[in-house]
């Protein structure tokens, strides 16, 4: 802010009635004032421009983060975009296994775990048990029947290279696709953090670009108050001029007076000069200084 008690004012009275004395004082004052409060304005614009400078280079800086943040999140696409192709491929080759399991009825009846419990719980009731000769012959077949089903099935799956070859492309694909999320996760993390400094810097620069604009508001203050001091000094140094003006004229016109009343006193002396009567020197140097003699 301008400290207006500083100022100094002029009224058109100060104009019409001051001495030239007066006037120059103010004129002075106004001067000193004038260029006290140009400085003013040039530190104030001055900063102004600092902080427009500081403002470009925040505004500069989010620009920054948004190109970063958009690269990442293209980026993110890409991988996103592979991730889903490669699990549909995924779960079009587990499709497959499953058909082909399907196929080769692994899907029916028990594991081949499972069946193996089982075969050693019924040796196990074999051998700790007593048991009757029929018991212990139907035991047996059970345990054979076992032995089998897990033979049967166990060939199956022994046979079945188709099978584990699309199990395993298929689990491949899989872990591939896994990766591709993992990068979405990544850049989608880095993206978020290059949004998050671009909001930074761009509130920065809002509040860098405010305290600009209050600066460019006390640098106008300033230089308007200076403008209207200049204004003023132009205003009393063109009446000091007015004034020198009348003191010319005057003078002028006293000299003019005083030749004129000069001129007068020369001619009537000089009509005594040719009536023939005696003239002192003092007479002859005012005719001689007025050109009649």
């Amino acid at each position: 802010m301008v400290d207006e008690s500083k100022n100094i004012e002029l009224t058109e009275d100060d104009l019409a009635n001051k001495s030239k004395g007066q006037l120059i004082k103010k004129a002075g004052q106004l001067r000193d004032r004038r260029n006290e409060l140009n400085q003013m304005a040039s530190e104030r614009a001055s900063k102004r421009d600092d902080l427009n400078a500081k403002t470009r280079e925040k505004v500069d800086e989010a620009q920054e983060h948004r190109e970063k943040r958009d690269e990442l999140n293209e980026q993110v696409q890409e991988h996103k975009e592979s991730r889903n192709e490669l699990n549909a491929e995924a779960n079009e080759l587990f499709d497959k296994v499953d058909e082909l399991k399907s196929d080769l009825e692994l899907d029916e009846g028990k594991d081949l775990e499972e069946l193996e419990s089982e075969i050693e719980d019924l040796e196990f009731k074999q051998q700790t048990e007593v048991l009757s000769t029929d018991e212990e012959r139907e035991l047996i077949e059970k345990i054979e029947g076992k032995r089998e089903e897990y033979a049967e099935r166990k060939d199956k799956l022994d046979g079945s290279e188709e099978l584990e070859g699309l199990r395993a492309e298929a689990e491949e694909v899989r872990s591939e696709a896994s990766q591709h999320h993992q990068k979405v996760t990544e850049l989608a993390d880095k993206a978020q953090e290059h949004h998050n400094q671009m909001i930074e810097a761009y509130r920065e620069a809002d509040d860098i670009r405010d305290e600009a604009d209050d600066m460019h508001d006390s640098f106008v203050e300033a230089q308007e108050a200076a403008d209207r001091h200049h204004e003023d000094f132009v205003r009393v140094q063109k009446r000091l001029r007015e004034m020198d003006k009348e003191e010319e004229e005057e003078r002028k016109s006293a000299r003019d007076k005083k030749k004129e009343e000069a001129k007068e006193e020369a001619e009537e002396i000089y009509q005594k000069f040719k009536e023939g009567e005696t003239l002192e020197t003092e007479d002859l140097m005012k005719l001689q200084k007025t050109g009649l003699l």
